[in-house]
């Protein structure tokens, strides 16, 4: 493997594009975090391309996740109103930005399913559906929508999901359930809140921090940087950054460095604790918007 991706052409076949030049990342990448997946939803693919190293053109897209080859592990820290256990960040999704730092989103309506936890729980994940009812929260409730949403919005454009990649015979929706179970399993490889508390950060309503020495917490416990995003000076939000070799399914995990930073301030960054206000509840603050919609808007 390559110790530095610097430009690479990356052939798009199937979706209308013909190449990216992929962007110069800060450092090499070794972590791989290979995912097991249960034997009825298993891909095909063994061994294959790592996503955005390509120099020509692959064609099967079952195998090979593009045009969205650079996947985000995002994460929560809800305070007030909060969310989710009090020593754990929780999952926000995992999504497929193109490799040049664009992205695609809600690309299959007529695959926009609803009933998430039934979904689950009639195909055999009801594990999984267990973790996402305390680790998958949304900060109003409505962890149905969430979930609903972050398929349809993300899900949905992964091509090594396609139902077409499925083995033969897998019922209607089986590729939201290898997602649902994919994202679980990989979030459960990045703790963040416990690589932080390790290096003697923990939420606290008074002490403040600066970006380098959250970075350096992170990056000592996990050997990568990740991208902290704010809301002001209060830290809210993280994502972890990988490649893909093979399939969401069941492929191995690349992690990298970010390839952008996150929107936190150089110091003054608050981590306060998590608080069960009931004043909070049904006052959710005005979000800043995240990197993605920053680029929408510009786009526009």
């Amino acid at each position: 493997m390559p110790s530095l991706i610097t430009s690479a052409l990356i052939g798009l076949a199937g979706v209308g594009l013909t190449s990216y030049m992929v962007p110069k990342f800060k450092s090499g990448w070794t972590q791989q975090i290979p995912l097991s997946m249960p034997v009825n939803l298993a891909s095909a693919c063994s061994g294959g391309t790592v996503s955005c190293t390509n120099t020509t053109v692959v064609s099967n897209l079952c195998c090979f996740e593009a045009p969205g080859g650079l996947l985000l592990q995002t994460q929560f820290w809800d305070s007030s109103p909060s969310s989710g256990p009090s020593d754990s960040w929780t999952i926000h999704g995992l999504w497929p930005d193109h490799c040049d730092l664009t992205f695609s989103e809600n690309c299959d309506p007529s695959r926009a399913y609803t009933n998430i936890g039934g979904l689950l729980s009639e195909q055999g994940a009801q594990a999984t559906l267990e973790y996402m009812q305390t680790y998958w929260v949304d900060i109003d409730g409505k962890d149905e929508t969430f979930w609903e949403h972050e398929w349809k919005t993300h899900g949905t454009c992964m091509s090594t999901l396609e139902p077409k990649c499925l083995p033969q015979g897998s019922p209607k929706g089986a590729e939201a359930v290898a997602f649902f179970n994919t994202v679980v399993k990989l979030f459960q490889t990045l703790p963040t809140y416990t690589w932080l508390a390790n290096q003697g950060i923990t939420p606290s309503s008074s002490a403040s921090h600066t970006l380098s020495s959250l970075n350096s917490a992170l990056q000592t416990e996990s050997g990568f940087l990740p991208a902290l995003d704010c809301e002001g000076k209060t830290l809210n939000s993280i994502s972890w950054y990988f490649y893909l070799k093979g399939s969401v399914a069941d492929g191995t995990f690349v992690q990298i460095d970010p390839p952008e930073d996150g929107n936190c301030p150089s110091s003054g960054i608050l981590y306060p604790p998590k608080t069960d206000d009931e004043d909070a509840k049904g006052s959710k603050p005005k979000k800043t918007p995240s990197r993605h919609e920053a680029r929408l808007d510009k786009a526009n």
